[in-house]
């Protein structure tokens, strides 16, 4: 199957290399975002921070006095 691009060949071509990069940069920077989020979850979660999402309804919030 060949295609003929005509005189806009090169912008064409060009165009599209640059979408697949761009989306590559992109997917690569979610990967690691999402790695550098779980370490810190992670870590908040060995010093015994809590989530409030993890509390039911009928637990009372801490006081400290």
């Amino acid at each position: 199957m060949t295609m003929s691009l005509g005189p806009y060949a090169s912008f064409i071509v060009t165009s599209y290399a640059a979408a697949a990069i761009v989306v590559a940069i992109l997917i690569g920077w979610v990967i690691i975002d999402y790695r550098n989020q779980t370490q810190r979850l992670r870590a908040l979660d060995r010093s015994g921070v809590t989530r409030r999402s993890g509390r039911s309804a009928t637990d009372t919030p801490r006081t400290t006095t």
